[in-house]
């Protein structure tokens, strides 16, 4: 397999080999973020293996049994197959088991550990699993490893740095981390190895307080986290940063202290299941987002209660992150870097034009070809498209002695060329948002004339009349989106004051919206971008002020919007659109209208930079991309 992290001036053509093997090699993204758990002190023979999407919090799923019913296993995956290690029968066991992610059902036989164990800690990258520790009944040193996308029995890598079990884990693409357990005392040893080699680990640092009780890892590329574990009042949330040495750092906690419960992650969240709490085992998951800490929050339960759980998934340890070389993906254009700018609003005049730009590129905007609807002064902001196919709802017509409109029309994004009719909205209505996933595009909000709270969908793929989707907390006009795949996020606007109100829906879930959190500041006629996991909201008016302030959210959690940094102009009522790493914000007025266009790299805070210059100075757009909020990823 190719060796594509080191692949830094590698421009060109890919071929199918190559794409495969960077799919298979996990340097693109794994979207769906499918995570194991299963796990039982009584019977010992429970066989039952959960199965929970990451990206979306609910409750967990029957997926198979094991080949041998077990308990006080070790679990580890790639980003195709999930792994568990020995167990308890009630005698102990050296059996692997293996299934694929994408095909629900029973698991099969992968083959056998050098020892009969039981609670080991176990770890992997894209390529190769391990599992340290345990005990055979005493504790053992013993490190195996297997290579995950073979079958066949494990081979000796090497030994811990202390015989110990009930141990915790973590992994980062390179290297695999052991932590705490009983030797039979309480450890705070962590020790690490890295994948690529074999032989004995090494010290990392030191957990925060001695924990016998499995402080299980949920780990991003870069940092670590450990939870839980004894005594089981246990609650904290403890990381390190998995490329240098260290102790851990404390720096959040979980709902209530719970001992050998299981933990998983994808790039962005991670998740403590199950585990025991006196007088009993417990069925709660908890999640809390790796880069920012804090207190973690319900995310919903599994199907029965797992004591000394095993849990690992599809996308941890930074196996979700992307591709890690610098060579272009293939298939640009349809990748996700056309952004289309539909104006609706030059020098205070209706105009159909649209155009567009190569957002990861600088450069001025290009003619794309024109709007056929009776859009005119539109004031909808945000980015309603799939990676195919961009739509343009309701808005203004001057003309008419009922200005507000209903239409729908919508353009090819790959193909230049004019708009075509999609259909109607549920009623008329001007200064809505727009977002979308790569499935549904949501219009909320808005003004007919007076103004609403409701929130309408279509399935962007199939033309037709718009259906209603749910409420928005407050009625407002001028309001602000931004979406990943699974959640859209609806931002200030005005009631008629300004708000600094954010909340949010789950695309796949008509209903009302759930409070998010607060922007920095009130404000309405702003645009949102997105990367898929944070979302950036720019400008805006407050009045009776223009604003240049950028403010970010982690779209799969809730709270309070973090101050970004500044526009390079001051404005309101401009468009926006982004990839999966970089935002472009285009137009608007500070009263007077603008052709600017300046961008961010939505990973980083930081204020802006000059892009280029719209063909002319605008305002009041309908924008958007097809390769915003993660649509592409991989």
């Amino acid at each position: 397999m190719a060796n594509y992290p080191q692949l830094d001036n590698a421009s060109g053509v890919w071929n199918l080999r190559e794409v495969y093997d960077a799919v298979m090699g996990g340097y693109w993204p794994n979207a769906n973020s499918i995570a194991f758990v299963s796990g039982v002190s009584s019977p010992y023979a429970q066989d039952t293996v959960d199965k929970i999407t990451i990206s979306t919090t609910g409750n967990g799923t029957a997926f198979g049994d094991l080949s041998v019913g077990r308990n006080q296993l070790g679990a580890a995956a790639s980003i195709i197959r999930g792994l568990f290690f020995g167990g308890y029968t009630p005698s102990t066991s050296n059996v692997i088991d293996y299934a694929t992610f994408t095909t629900t059902g029973n698991l099969a036989d992968f083959g056998n550990l050098t020892t009969a164990r039981r609670l080991t800690a176990s770890a992997s990258n894209s390529t190769r699993a391990v599992t340290m520790g345990g005990a055979t009944p005493s504790g053992s040193n013993v490190v195996d490893y297997v290579t995950i996308n073979s079958t066949g029995n494990a081979t000796d890598f090497g030994d811990t740095t202390s015989a110990r079990f009930v141990n915790g884990s973590g992994s980062s693409p390179t290297r695999a981390f052991n932590a705490g357990g009983g030797t039979p005392s309480a450890s705070n040893v962590i020790d690490f190895l890295t994948f690529s080699t074999t032989g004995n680990m090494t010290d990392f640092g030191d957990l925060q307080q001695t924990n016998d009780g499995a402080p299980q890892g949920a780990c991003s590329s870069t940092r670590g986290v450990f939870c839980g574990g004894t005594p089981a009042t246990l609650t904290m949330l403890q990381f390190i940063t998995m490329a240098s040495q260290g102790n851990s750092i404390d720096y959040g906690d979980l709902t209530d202290g719970r001992q050998n419960g299981g933990a998983t992650s994808n790039s962005v969240r991670g998740l403590y299941l199950s585990g025991y709490k006196s007088p009993s085992t417990q069925t709660n998951i908890d999640f809390w987002t790796i880069a920012n800490g804090g207190t973690a929050a319900d995310f919903g339960d599994t199907t029965r209660a797992y004591y000394y759980a095993a849990a690992t998934s599809s996308s941890h340890g930074g196996l979700n992150d992307g591709y890690q070389g610098t060579r272009p993906l293939p298939f640009n254009e349809a990748g996700g870097d056309r952004g289309i700018v539909v104006c609706s609003n030059v020098s205070g005049t209706g105009d159909s034009r649209i155009g567009h730009i190569s957002i990861s590129s600088t450069g001025n905007e290009q003619d794309f070809g024109l709007n056929n609807s009776a859009l005119a002064l539109a004031t909808a902001t945000g980015s309603n498209s799939s990676k195919t196919r961009l739509l343009i709802a309701g808005g203004l017509s001057p003309s008419s002695p009922n200005p507000q409109i209903k239409s729908i029309s919508y353009i090819e994004i790959k193909t230049k060329g004019n708009s075509a009719s999609f259909g109607d909205l549920i009623g008329s209505t001007n200064s809505a948002t727009q977002c979308s996933n790569n499935t549904r595009g949501l219009v909320g909000g808005g003004q007919s004339p007076s103004i609403l709270n409701n929130i309408v969908y279509n399935t962007i793929a199939s033309l037709g009349d718009s259906a209603d989707f749910g409420d928005l907390t407050q009625a407002r006009n001028d309001p602000s989106s931004t979406s990943s795949n699974t959640r859209a996020v609806f931002a200030g606007g005005r009631t008629p004051t300004e708000q600094n109100t954010i909340d949010f829906v789950t695309f796949s879930t008509t209903g009302n919206a759930t409070d998010f959190g607060d922007l920095t500041d009130d404000r309405r006629s702003f645009p949102g971008v997105s990367s898929g996991t944070r979302g950036v909201f720019g400008g805006g008016y407050d009045a009776p002020s223009f604003v240049n302030v950028m403010d970010y959210i982690t779209i799969a959690s809730t709270g309070n919007a973090t101050d970004f940094g500044d526009l390079t102009v001051s404005r309101a009522r401009f468009g926006a659109m982004s990839n999966s790493t970089r935002g472009v914000f285009a137009g608007g007025d500070n009263p007077t209208y603008q052709n600017v266009m300046d961008y961010i790299t939505i990973a980083s805070t930081g204020d802006a930079t000059d892009f280029g210059d719209l063909i002319t100075a605008a305002r009041t757009f309908s924008s958007g991309s097809n390769g915003h909020g993660g649509l592409v990823g991989g």
